[in-house]
């Protein structure tokens, strides 16, 4: 009895072997992210995406693969570099800033895209249909469509340095949401009494020129839109406004943590993080289409009182009062 029961256990074992051999291994799901900057190489341990991503249970190498392009502050370089990334078959791309997020789009349109940051306004932009119904392959969050932001930035200035008469604005032409973004705010600077000068930074050379404008003109104020040549100078032009003794308003806090006075804007970390939500819910099957465009609405003023003694400014206790965080 026991060689028919080892007989049957062998026989067993032959007739399922093959069934074994031939079992495919779990697919990992890979991951695209498409930067249109140079970051430090431990990015993606320190990004705020990461660690949500980790946080909702996606491991990389594990549960997870990730596929980074970077271009390196050469934005002709995303389109090639969104078309490599449909080459290796992603399931999902994570796009930060505008023109990558256009670069992505212009090379798929079956590959989900998650919009993480940058993006001002995807409807005029053409990415997707409406924020309600995206419609395509494009969804994320978003940091525009605050209506009044860029007059809130301008009414803080103001309150800081009362005489304020002047500000020099530094955009780049070349980015789609700074060309929709500036023009709006005219009419907050007639109402104050304020000029606006703008000044157009589309590239290092012409970020020196622009300091040259500023310097031989009347400005006692400076506006910064987040841009790759911003962001990436966000420090030289922070020694600037200190040089010049310039009350300057960005963004972001970037810009405040690199020396510049104020910054007035929506959360940049907690809206990346958001992106996350969309990659797990997308990777576990919804479809782009049916997740709705997301505004960002968490708002933080931050202000760098040790810029501000430097320049000889006395920030207001009105202001310190409703400040997110005051770096000193």
């Amino acid at each position: 009895m026991r060689l028919i029961g080892l007989a049957v256990v062998l026989a067993l074992g032959v007739a399922l072997a093959p069934r074994l051999t031939d079992a495919q291994p779990v697919k990992v799901p890979l991951l695209g992210i498409l930067l249109r900057g140079s970051p430090p190489s431990d990015w993606w341990q320190q990004s705020p995406l990461g660690a949500q991503l980790r946080e909702l249970g996606w491991r990389e190498g594990h549960t997870v693969a990730i596929e980074q392009r970077h271009a390196e502050s050469n934005l002709e370089r995303l389109p090639a570099l969104a078309a490599e990334l449909v080459r290796l078959h992603v399931d999902v791309i994570v796009t930060f800033g505008t023109q990558a997020a256009q670069a992505a789009k212009q090379a798929t349109c079956t590959i989900p895209i998650v919009i993480a940051s940058g993006v001002e306004d995807p409807v005029r932009l053409g990415l997707v249909a409406s924020l309600a119904r995206p419609g395509g392959n494009v969804t994320g969050s978003i940091q525009g469509g605050i209506e009044g932001l860029d007059g809130k930035r301008l009414e803080l200035l103001k309150e800081v340095v009362p005489r304020l008469s002047r500000v020099a604005v530094l955009y780049n032409p070349a980015n789609p949401s700074h060309v929709l973004a500036p023009r709006p705010i005219d009419a907050y600077p007639l109402q104050m009494g304020v000029k606006l000068q703008y000044l157009a930074v589309p590239d290092a050379n012409a970020l020196e020129h622009a300091f040259a404008e500023i310097a031989k003109g009347t400005p006692n104020g400076l506006l910064i839109y987040a841009d790759i040549v911003t962001g990436t100078h966000r420090r030289p032009i922070a020694d600037f406004a200190v040089r010049r003794r310039l009350p300057t308003m960005a963004l972001d806090k970037e810009f405040v943590e690199a020396g510049v006075l104020m910054s007035y804007g929506t959360s940049v970390a907690s809206h990346i993080r958001r992106a996350a939500y969309y990659v797990d819910r997308i990777l576990k099957g919804t479809k782009p289409a049916d997740l709705p465009v997301e505004r960002a609405t968490k708002l933080e003023l931050i202000i760098n009182l040790k810029t501000a003694k430097a320049i000889g400014l006395k920030i207001p206790q009105s202001i310190l009062g409703r400040a997110d965080e005051v770096i000193e």
